[in-house]
């Protein structure tokens, strides 16, 4: 036999198909072709075109079509008008019709030949009925009633000559003892819809039936029928084949939308072993070449084609192995795939290795199943409670980022309250009334001091201090052990001081943040320039170790190169001191802090772990302010949190805070949401259909009484009004002058209506 895979044009689409029983010619039956085709390696090639003659009538247009499994030249027909025709190959006349039996009243939708008797043919048509066919002495020798509206397929047991099975329009299957024709000896509903299609397993006592359902089912018949496999496809189920040789595998069509010619293993229901995605259209009839690895389909894009098995493609290697869902109650379901341990060598094996293309089995995989129930985590308290507590709007920032921050500590959200604190100190800083009057430290200040203790007059001409008594430093001999000098005294910033005060010079450098600096623009620190001028003593930097070396300075010797070496007991004459100028002039300009990059991140933070709930409140808090975050975070972004947030507060029906997210939102395409309207449809108080059309009057009973007026009886055309207690409304004003003296409803129901 030819392995490839070949394809044919036809003149019209095939409704069925059929193979001689040798595998090597092919016939083709449909409403306006009825070929047969010799199978060749190659290709297919036309032996016969049976429509032909004069008289083309509808004995030509076929439901279905069979070919005898003991005679070569046997062909049988199932055609629209309610005939079964017989077809002999070996006519010597170009019409090779050859007997017609007009038994049925309706349609004609399967025949079939018995497998062990070459006389018997079998068919199932629309009126209900089965008749079994003798075509020795060409008649319906046996009628088989099976009480449904219409037999859809009809198929011998291979495993008991004298039993078949039906399929029905109804649902049910029905087995049936050709000796016995009065009634089924078992029936029973094997789908909720129609059931168009049945095929005996070669092997097993097994039927499987395909449904409008959109699902497959397998069925163990040997006594009580038993459910064994289901397999769940994506459309209705046309027609369903099992595989020769295989026992799991059967292919099947479906009748609409997927156009593939699937291959099933009954143990995987849900992802098809192998598929064929040649045809461009549905494909009607499928038949399996006597061969595993060939199959022949028909379609309605007019073509027929025989499908090599290694040609096919297989959906379960390209299956993504993840998926996550979630319930009404916001239990979240996540499915991983695992890694099996390989009981040899201890370790885990990949389920990524392929299996190669020829396997019949699937790629050994296996999956975890994660369960995430909602009741055990605080994700929902979290939601529900920031969104009712949260306040968005008509306070300053610092107030609103107070309150939210303190919402958030009480739901034990502190990651959260640490963003408000944040967004409250770099966006809403304090004026500086609320730190006190302060001046820029600009002041100049010169301190001399001599070898002795004592000052000299400032060589300057600035004024000395006031308090140069109390500001004077101590000899480094009187303050040996201790901090020379002390810090800067708060009395000395005050506007119109003439000193700065001491500072201090310890064993570390100056702090200055101990200083009071003035608070600007967001971060806490002055953008200017601090610049200060000081003439210090040298005794006021600590000395590490006693200086030995009491050498008075070059100056004392003019005329000499180096001075000489003074005892260490010998101090430095009173009268010549040492005097030293140092003038020391410190300028400190901070840059200024972008705070947006910061801010920008933390946000991202929050939404990329599905936090967009801070996300999006920060942003409204911010109001005007949000402009400095375009940069971090672009417009796109923002409305996607908007939305999310929006989605989320909808979920919980919290309806009340979704509208004020809207309401407060800046984007436009957040904004319009409020003006999309909400249609509520109202239903016929008789078959409840919904009243779509006029909404007042009924599309399937014609009934108006949904829409009288409970004052006046007569039909409400326009705007109606009624009451959600007892249902019953009319006119809005009618009830408007009802109610305004009455209260109970005005067809005397007894119910006090509220309206609004």
């Amino acid at each position: 036999m030819s392995a490839k895979t070949i394809c044919v044009t036809q003149d019209g689409p095939a409704n069925a198909l059929a193979l001689n029983k040798d595998f090597t010619q092919v016939v083709v039956a449909g409403r306006n072709v009825f070929k047969v085709f010799s199978i060749e390696e190659e290709e297919f090639v036309e032996n016969i075109n049976l429509r032909v003659g004069k008289n083309l009538n509808l004995n030509f247009s076929c439901n279905d079509v069979a070919w005898s499994l003991h005679e070569d030249h046997v062909l049988a027909t199932a055609a629209t008008n309610g005939a079964v025709v017989l077809w002999s190959l070996n006519r010597p006349s170009r019409s090779k019709q050859d007997h017609v039996f007009l038994d049925h009243k309706r349609t004609v939708n399967k025949v079939s030949f018995h497998p062990a008797e070459p006389h018997w043919l079998i068919s199932g048509s629309q009126d209900g009925t089965m008749k079994i066919f003798d075509l020795r002495v060409k008649e319906a020798t046996r009628t088989f009633l099976s009480n449904t509206e219409s037999v859809r397929d009809v198929q011998f047991s291979p495993h008991s000559h004298h039993m078949f099975a039906s399929v029905a329009e109804n649902g049910t299957v029905q087995q049936w003892d050709l000796r016995r024709a009065d009634k089924c000896y078992q029936q029973f509903t094997a789908h909720s819809g129609p059931v168009f299609a049945c095929d005996w397993h070669p092997e097993n006592p097994w039927l499987a039936t395909a449904s409008r359902d959109k699902t497959i089912k397998v069925w163990d018949l040997t006594n009580k029928p038993t459910l064994e496999y289901t397999i769940n496809t994506i459309a209705s189920v046309g027609r369903v084949r099992w595989r020769p040789q295989r026992k799991f595998h059967l292919a099947s069509v479906a009748l609409v939308v997927d156009c593939s010619v699937n291959i099933w293993d009954v143990r995987r229901p849900y992802i098809p072993f192998a598929s064929f995605n040649e045809h461009k259209d549905i494909a009607t009839g499928i038949a399996w070449r006597g061969d595993p690895h060939l199959l022949l389909t028909t379609s309605r894009d007019c073509t027929l084609y025989q499908h090599a098995f290694k040609d096919a493609v297989r959906p379960a290697d390209k299956a993504n192995p993840a998926g996550i869902s979630f319930n009404s109650n916001g239990d979240i379901a996540f499915a991983c795939k695992s890694q099996p341990v390989n009981n040899k060598t201890g370790k885990m094996s990949s389920i990524l290795r392929r299996a190669p293309t020829t396997s019949e089995e699937f790629v050994q995989a296996g999956s975890w199943l994660h369960w995430y129930n909602k009741q055990q985590n605080n994700e929902g308290r979290w939601l529900l409670g920031c969104a009712q507590g949260y306040q968005l709007s008509g306070k300053p920032l610092a107030e609103l980022c107070d309150h939210n921050a303190n919402v958030a500590r009480q739901l034990g959200r502190f990651s959260v309250s640490l963003v408000w604190s944040m967004i409250k100190t770099l966006y809403a800083p304090k004026t500086i009334a609320d730190y006190g009057h302060h001046t820029p430290l600009r002041e100049e200040q010169t301190v001399r001091d001599s070898g002795g203790g004592k000052e000299d007059p400032a060589p300057e001409p600035a004024a000395p201090p006031a308090n140069a008594d109390e500001t004077a430093e101590p000899e480094v001999g009187a303050s040996k052990g201790k901090k020379a000098g002390r810090k800067l005294r708060l009395e000395d910033l005050k506007p119109g001081s003439h000193s700065l005060g001491d500072f201090f010079f310890g064993d570390g450098e100056m702090d200055p943040l101990s200083l009071d600096f003035e608070r600007g623009n967001s971060v806490g620190l002055t953008v200017g320039t601090f610049s200060a001028d000081w003439t210090l003593p040298v005794e006021a930097f600590p000395l590490r170790h006693e200086i030995r070396d009491h050498s008075p300075p070059p100056e004392q010797y003019p005329h000499s190169d180096s001075p000489e070496p003074v005892e260490d007991t010998q101090m430095l004459p009173a009268e010549e001191p040492c005097t030293t100028l140092l003038t020391v002039n410190c300028v400190m300009r901070p840059t200024a802090w972008e705070a947006s990059t910061a801010v920008g991140d933390a946000l991202r933070h929050h939404a990329a772990r599905g936090d967009v709930q801070t996300s999006a409140s920060v942003l409204i808090v911010l109001g005007e302010k949000r402009k400095a975050l375009e940069n971090s975070v672009d417009e796109s972004t923002q409305e996607h949190w908007l939305l999310a947030y929006i989605e989320l507060l909808s979920r919980y029906k919290l309806w009340n805070v979704c509208t004020q997210i809207i309401q407060l939102s800046w984007m436009p395409s957040v904004m319009q949401l409020n003006q999309q309207s909400t249609t509520v449809y109202s239903a016929c108080a008789q078959c409840r259909k919904p009243l779509i059309r006029s909404g007042w009057l009924c599309d399937r009973c014609h009934s108006t009484s949904c829409s009288v007026c409970s004052v006046c009886n007569k039909v409400v055309r326009g705007l109606y009004s009624w009451c959600q207690g007892c249902e019953h409304g009319g006119h809005l004003g009618h009830l408007q002058d009802w109610f305004a003296e009455n209260r109970l409803c005005p067809t005397g129901c007894g119910h006090a209506c509220e309206f609004t």
